[in-house]
């Protein structure tokens, strides 16, 4: 093979449908050439959750690799999350790593942005008293009626994120029903209300075994949290929402500016 080609597929599974081209004069490791264009095969939607990638002999052949190099590709995106070896099966896409601007949108617009079929589930839906922590973020007296929902966001079936949130009383009605089809900014946005600017907080910690039986970890598996307050064009707080979110699934960006 010539040191920058374009490689045949492989016989079975879903390599077949990828343009795989490795440079051999390259400093960069064979290995980590292949595994980048798995990975971005994976986010851009050429392999989705559910395929099987193909036999390992078949792919390193196909390639002119060693078996070896090619596992070590494969076993590097198993270390992220994005492909599971199962047995009698294979090896197989799992999912793509969620990738969040850091903007005042919601996590729901986010994913159906990125094709990545959001779905929603309502756990608690309820009006209860503001505690110290909520009134101070809604600029409320401590007590006064708040909307309190709890969701499990999902994408390709699989849970992704766990969300807390809550509105002053009076804001708007939400019902189950349409934030189980559609987002909570959506329906904000429907309902006339103009979101214009938000204080948030990303940091990170561990699941409680609660959190993961919802997001389908173990106990102490690596959550990334977000705490937000958002208000709209008049400078009324409209939401604050506690979410949690799989750090194996999920990651924020950043732009970061040089201050002139």
């Amino acid at each position: 093979m010539a040191e920058s080609e374009t490689a045949r597929p492989a016989t079975a599974g879903a390599f077949d449908r990828l343009d795989v081209a490795l440079d051999r004069g390259s400093p960069i490791p064979l290995y980590y050439q292949l595994a980048q264009q798995l990975e971005s095969a994976i986010e851009h939607g050429a392999l989705t959750p559910g395929d099987l990638l193909g036999n390992e002999v078949d792919i390193a052949a196909r390639l002119g690799l060693s078996r070896p190099t090619v596992r070590q590709a494969i076993q590097s995106l198993v270390e992220k999350g994005l492909l599971v070896r199962r047995r009698g099966i294979g090896t197989q896409v799992v999912h793509s790593q969620v990738r969040r601007p850091l903007e005042l949108s919601s996590l729901y617009d986010d994913l159906a942005a990125a094709g990545q079929s959001p779905a929603t589930r309502v756990l608690r839906n309820e009006i209860e008293s503001a505690s110290a922590e909520v009134a101070a973020a809604l600029g409320i007296p401590e007590g006064r009626d708040v909307i309190a929902l709890e969701r499990l966001r999902s994408t390709h079936g699989e849970p992704m994120a766990h969300l807390s949130n809550y509105l002053p009383a009076a804001l708007f009605d939400l019902h189950t029903e349409r934030l189980e089809a559609t987002g909570l900014y959506r329906m904000m946005r429907s309902a006339g209300i103009t979101l214009h600017s938000a204080h948030q907080t990303v940091g990170a910690r561990s699941a409680t075994a609660e959190e993961g039986g919802l997001l389908d970890e173990s106990a102490g598996a690596a959550l990334l949290t977000m705490r937000r307050t958002a208000y709209d064009d008049t400078g009324r707080a409209v939401e604050y929402g506690t979410h949690v979110y799989r750090a194996s699934r999920y990651t924020f960006d950043f732009q970061l500016l040089v201050r002139p």
